[in-house]
């Protein structure tokens, strides 16, 4: 039964991907038919191939953390889709719908499986029962908010009834539902990871299986994209409470060229981003292209081991002397092309840090720097976060989190967030070929535009710009 369903989902899988069916392009097959038990169901959840990786890259292309010269983005290999979008273009499309869909095959799939659970209940264990619909409904909310932070406008009391995401909740996603609002999009968000964090058990086998504190840890996201900084504080301190191991750097081999290990004891919920043969690409050889931003390097203290554990500087002919390139990928040296951009304790540190400053609890946002700056800088020397008030705690925590999360997929996130305060907007600016382009502070084009052959294919509504 089980080489059967693997044969349907892959089938199922490649029709996802090559009809062209509605806004989606995927149809409706009879695989559900397959799923007659929790064994199933596990064994589609444990689709890696489908679940943990193949999230979209437009956000980060377009964010700050890095940079290409001249050359690299005159090399052919640079598509005129990476171009605009690295430029900011107003025009700047994909032409193919590839990252829209990848993600709504995710959904799609969770569907299936949330559809045979109702079918299943009250028929096995509850327990698998519950882990199973709360894995489900998980990955459903996990792949819709990467969307969100692309194609529709930042949450804000301004924007909750502008047009959102079609939220699909049952497999035949040829009923399209049409865009819906903002609010909408967030709020099937929330509570598919609200519902999940019931559900879950608190541990799982592996890194790729969400658990209890992978969802308290997304919510802990979604929640600060939303500047819901209680509720981001409330869930990062639920998932602390069930995971808080950090990462001694100096216990890594500083030696190597990326000394994390895949799977580490950080990582929560592992997923990736492929990048290969986009302007993103990292690699480890002459072909890298992305340069990181000078002022994130600079801002490393002499002792901080992230200057050589998440950076390094470039000294081999082709890359430009006094440069560097990310190395600090939590997919460990197998992912030369893929960056990680799954959930891990760091980041729950520094979302719990921001919340307490800005709620005026100084000194635990303090606290949570310490325990976390720690572990990053050479033994003997960490000489202590400080902060004068909570204002400069803030200041500070936003600092430190753009260089602990570098290249993480989170950025884009934070601009479109943090520019919506005058102490923290942001005009980024890059210069090519002589010519400078500039995105200000809380431009249209921080919603980008619906791939065309999304548009042509279901007549949904275009963003504005």
């Amino acid at each position: 039964m089980k080489k059967i369903i693997k044969n349907i989902l892959a089938l199922v899988f490649i029709v996802a991907l090559s009809s062209c069916q509605k806004f989606v392009d995927i149809k409706k097959s009879g695989s559900q038919s397959f799923i007659e038990t929790t064994d199933d169901c596990q064994l589609i959840l444990d689709n890696y191939d489908l679940f943990n990786i193949n999230y979209p890259l437009d956000g980060e292309i377009s964010g700050d953390d890095y940079y290409m010269d001249d050359t690299r983005y005159n090399a052919d290999v640079i598509t005129s889709e990476d171009k605009a979008l690295y430029t900011w273009q107003a025009t700047a499309m994909r032409s193919s719908a590839t990252q829209w869909v990848s993600s709504y095959n995710k959904i799609y799939h969770c569907n299936l499986v949330l559809e045979a659970l109702d079918e299943l209940n009250g028929t096995g264990n509850e327990t698998v029962l519950n882990n199973l619909r709360g894995t489900a409904l998980f990955l459903r909310a996990y792949a819709l908010w990467p969307l969100a932070q692309l194609y529709i406008k930042p949450y804000d009391a301004n924007n909750l009834e502008e047009p959102g995401l079609p939220i699909h909740t049952k497999s035949d996603i040829n009923d399209v539902p049409g865009r819906g609002t903002v609010q909408e999009t967030y709020a099937a968000i929330v509570d598919d990871l609200t519902r999940a964090a019931v559900l879950l058990n608190h541990t799982s086998s592996i890194s790729s299986r969400p658990n209890k504190a992978a969802a308290y840890a997304m919510l802990a996201r979604v929640y600060i994209s939303m500047e819901d900084y209680p509720k981001a504080l409330a869930t990062a301190d639920a998932a602390l409470a069930i995971k808080k191991d950090l990462i001694d750097y100096n216990t890594l081999n500083l030696g190597s060229y990326n000394p994390f290990q895949r799977f580490n004891k950080e990582v929560i919920f592992h997923s990736v981003i492929l990048q290969q043969n986009s302007v993103l690409e990292v690699g480890y050889g002459d072909e890298d292209k992305a340069l990181i931003a000078t002022d994130i390097v600079k801002a490393y203290q002499p002792d901080d081991l992230r200057k050589q554990v998440l950076v390094k500087e470039n000294l081999d002919v082709p890359q430009p002397s006094g440069t560097y390139r990310f190395v600090g990928n939590y997919e460990g040296a197998v992912g030369s092309s893929v960056l990680f951009n799954g959930l891990a304790v760091d980041e729950l540190y520094l979302i719990r840090a921001e919340c307490y400053a800005r709620s005026g609890q100084t000194a635990s946002a303090v606290a949570d720097m310490n325990t976390l700056l720690a572990t990053r800088f050479a033994t003997g020397t960490y000489a202590g976060f400080n902060a004068v008030n909570a204002e400069d705690a803030l200041r500070k925590i936003l600092v430190e989190r753009r260089k602990q999360l570098l290249m993480r997929g989170l950025r884009w996130t934070d601009l479109r967030r943090l520019n919506k305060d005058p102490r923290f907007a942001t005009d980024i600016s890059r210069t090519i070929n002589g010519t400078t382009y500039t995105l200000p502070a809380n431009d249209s084009r921080y919603t980008l535009l619906i791939p065309q052959e999304v548009i042509t294919n279901s007549k949904l509504q275009q963003n504005t710009r």
